[in-house]
């Protein structure tokens, strides 16, 4: 297992053909159903997977973070998702995942680890309600594996949420307004209910409308739609909006298939697209920037992104 971050060049080639890897895992067998369901995460947000060192324990931790580990100098909040899931079962994390979202490093705690599964973004589906009121929102996407299990990618920026990181309401001071309130529109795509919320109080604070979509297929089919009537009024898209906001990792249609499908249509090739991800990596800008991204902002920084917006709203 050492070495599956080893192969990080080859997963690279991935950005543009709609497929993704992610490392499966469990949390072990419910006590409540007797099943042993298999989740999912990006290889990329990956960084390693150990036994579990000693953890030191802390005060005053919200429910689920168990405390720290020392990982070569540095202190690594650890997180149990068998906590955070509300899954009771006797098998009890044995192994440790490190993982990067938005600079920032953390480790959650999970019975077992099983292979690395490449996907294509179609089969990724968003999970029935069923299963997102079950798991209490914590899963973003679903996918039928070839060998018919289902696997479910767990929305890890709600966990992080949910565990106190990234998300105050100060990280929206000092964020200014347009000029003209109301004067520009943007359509945004993300998967995440967590980020679509952020995105929304970020444009609302700096007084930009916005349409908002759940994935890159929903995103692409309102592009079109926007396009087409103003192709048939005789107006240039940007008329109607003036940019878009894309997560990368989305079901259906990723964000790089979204921004080359625009950018290789003459209607809207001239929309600025920002892609907004917590794959913060400089290999993951350059696939950003290769499949034509105008620019690139991490996640859960509402300053850095409305900074970024100001630049392509005020040319």
């Amino acid at each position: 297992m050492a070495t599956f971050i080893d192969s990080i060049d080859e997963r690279t080639k991935l950005a543009g053909t709609n497929h993704l890897e992610v490392l499966l895992f469990s949390l072990g067998t419910s006590d409540e159903t007797g099943r042993n369901e298999l989740f999912g995460i990006n290889v990329f947000k990956v960084r390693e997977v150990l036994n579990i060192p000693e953890i030191t324990t802390a005060p005053e931790m919200p429910d689920g973070v168990e405390g720290f580990v020392s990982l070569r100098g540095d202190m690594v909040p650890i997180i149990n998702l068998q906590k955070f899931c509300k899954l009771r079962s006797k098998d009890k994390p044995r192994i440790l995942m490190i993982t990067e979202y938005n600079t920032h490093v953390q480790g959650f705690l999970v019975s077992s680890v099983d292979t690395i599964q490449r996907l294509n973004w179609e089969q990724v589906k968003e999970p029935p309600q069923l299963i997102s009121q079950r798991m209490g929102g914590l899963v973003t996407a679903v996918a039928e594996l070839n060998d018919k299990r289902l696997v479910m990618i767990m929305d890890v920026e709600k966990v992080l949420a949910d565990a106190g990181d990234f998300y105050d309401e100060t990280v929206f001071d000092g964020i200014r307004q347009v000029d003209k309130k109301g004067h520009y529109r943007l359509l945004f795509a993300d998967d995440s209910n967590i980020a679509r919320k952020q995105i929304t109080k970020t444009l609302d604070v700096m007084g930009v409308e916005h349409i908002g979509t759940v994935n890159g297929a929903e995103a692409w089919k309102m592009l079109n739609k926007i396009a087409a009537q103003c192709e048939q009024e005789g107006r240039d898209i940007t008329s109607e909006i003036q940019m878009v906001l894309t997560d990368v990792e989305m079901p259906e249609m990723d964000g790089y298939v979204l921004t080359q499908k625009i950018k290789s249509d003459p209607r809207m090739s001239n929309l600025p697209v920002i892609m907004h991800s917590s794959l913060t990596a400089k290999a993951n800008k350059a696939m950003g920037v290769g499949a034509g991204a105008d620019d690139y902002v991490s996640k859960f920084q509402p300053r850095d992104l409305a900074d970024t917006l100001f630049r392509y709203l005020e040319r």
